[in-house]
């Protein structure tokens, strides 16, 4: 009779799976004991009684009906274990070594709770877990049925999704293949989860926006070279409108990037349906603490800002986040990554985010408007202006005036202009045109905005003219040098949308208008 027995499981850490070793040793004829090892926290040591509830209600004798040591080891040790993700592997790695059971573990990793009855419920990060065990050279994966459709998006692993520890036995159990009634019947493999585009419908639609033709055309700048926006004017003008319409005009993520979104967001447990295909968009409210937007925690979770990734963030009412959450988005715009750091460890987080900043002008929302007047005192208005500092101006690269709209415009039949495909086509085809710029150059970037001082030489050179049109607006604007290459990479893009392949005097211009006139 065995009495030791080695199953493969899988933890992630963050945003990255590690294999867990799950071994088990049994010793008979002994006081019961019954330990579960490896730095478990307190809802993997609460699997000894999940599991012993769930081999007695799958027909087998409890773990706590013999008398015998029964020591769980969970490697490697340093890895902190959590959650019950481990119930599925543990239960098999016990069964195996008293004996009850037999099959072959290589090659096969195994996660998932049971509830009482044999039951098994769906688990966190199961695309990551997959995506580690086809890296590791694992073949077949086994995990509750919720779970398999997003595992089986990985290519080269087979995957079974299962409703009960019974239904596992079953496909498995060499040994006694025929103890129930349903005599041993084997699973079916989930078969690959083909990479669909979600046909999202658009929440604003740019056709739905009355006026405000410079806001649409900032942002249609932006999406095209991925920049950061800020959207300053009075309560009213429409700006979440604008920034909401925002998300119609970006197109589509490529299989890689919906992959790794998707994996972000099986690790935080919001993953709702199948495979993220189109840009997220994120818009926590302005109470949000510093460690929901950055990430972090007890158990190093991600935050908004990583949940954004490769897509939209939008912060409306900008200066009313904390100010610790407004200086801690230096780090993600600058270099598209945060780096999360607390006592239990350290995590980098993706963050490659556009920005849009919806801000009034001052608490009350007038300051400086044509038709109210602002009612805040000098010291009010000091303080908000202070909630922003000059580096994260800096790092945001258009700045749009959202002025009031006309009544008579609101009031006139139809639409304003363009719908959102028409827009989202032309955005795409400047995509295309940087993209294939930095491939064939062999740079792994994808839009204007992630390029580098040394690109802006090879990839945006000015013509002389272009280049003194820069130098004398930059001396009157007082522009930063990340300022004034912020304003280069924008006249990029602004001449990628017009298919030309130098930067022009017009695309200087205009891109140096988008810069605020007082910081």
């Amino acid at each position: 009779m065995r009495h030791f027995s080695k199953i493969y499981s899988a933890q992630n850490v963050g945003l990255r799976a590690h294999i867990i070793d799950v071994e088990t040793d049994i010793s008979k004829n002994t006081l019961h004991s019954f330990s579960v090892v490896g730095l478990p926290d307190k809802a993997v040591e609460e699997s000894r009684d999940r599991i012993s509830a769930a081999i007695k209600n799958t027909g087998f004798k409890s773990p706590k009906s013999h008398n015998q040591k029964i020591v769980i080891s969970l490697a490697p040790a340093d890895i902190k274990k959590e959650g019950p993700i481990f119930d599925l592997p543990m239960a098999l790695s016990y069964l195996s070594s008293n004996g009850d059971i037999s099959f072959d573990p290589q090659k096969k990793i195994f996660t998932g709770e049971l509830s009482l009855d044999g039951k098994l419920r769906p688990i966190k990060g199961a695309l990551l877990i997959a995506k580690e065990a086809e890296a590791r050279g694992f073949e077949e994966i086994y995990l509750p049925k919720e779970n398999a459709a997003e595992a089986a998006l990985i290519e080269n692993i087979s995957v079974f999704g299962a409703e009960s520890l019974r239904e596992i036995l079953d496909h498995l159990d060499e040994k006694n293949s025929g103890r129930n009634v349903a005599g041993g019947k084997k699973m079916v493999r989930t078969p690959k989860t083909e990479f669909v585009e979600q046909s999202e419908e658009v929440e604003v639609d740019f056709f739905d926006v009355r006026g405000q033709e410079t806001g649409k055309r900032g942002l249609e700048i932006a999406a095209s070279g991925g920049h950061n926006v800020a959207m300053s004017g009075p309560p009213g003008t429409g700006k979440t409108m604008l920034a909401r319409a925002l998300r119609g005009i970006l197109p589509a993520l490529s299989f890689k990037e919906a992959l790794e979104i998707t994996g972000i967001y099986s690790a935080g447990g919001i993953l709702s349906d199948g495979l993220v295909s189109r840009p997220p968009f994120r818009s926590p409210h302005h109470t949000s603490s510093y460690v929901s937007l950055v990430g972090g925690g007890a158990n190093l979770r991600p935050g908004e800002i990583t949940l954004a990734h490769r897509g939209v963030l939008f912060l409306d009412e900008f200066p009313e986040f904390e100010k610790r959450a407004i200086e801690s988005l230096r780090q993600p715009l600058e270099d598209g990554k945060i780096s999360v750091s607390r006592a239990r460890g350290s995590e980098i987080f993706p963050a490659r985010f556009m920005l849009i900043a919806a801000l009034n002008p001052c608490p009350c929302g007038y300051f400086g408007s044509k038709d109210r007047s602002c009612v805040c005192a000098p010291a009010n208005l000091l303080r908000y202006e202070r909630k922003i500092s000059g580096p994260i101006v800096d790092r945001i690269d258009l700045w749009l005036q959202v002025g009031q709209i006309p009544h008579e415009k609101l009031s006139l039949g139809g639409g304003g202009g363009e719908n959102s495909g028409a827009v989202r086509e032309r955005v795409a085809q400047a995509r295309k045109i940087q993209e294939k710029r930095f491939g064939k150059a062999g740079i792994n970037i994808k839009t204007n905005s992630q390029m580098s001082s040394k690109d802006l030489v090879k990839f945006a050179s000015l013509s002389p003219s272009a280049e003194e049109i820069l130098k004398i607006s930059a001396t009157k604007m007082k522009l930063s040098a990340r300022a004034y290459h912020r304003v280069i990479k924008i006249a990029r893009t602004i001449a990628d949308m017009e298919e030309k392949e130098n930067i022009e005097d017009e695309h200087i211009l205009e891109a140096i208008q988008y810069r605020p006139r007082q910081v």
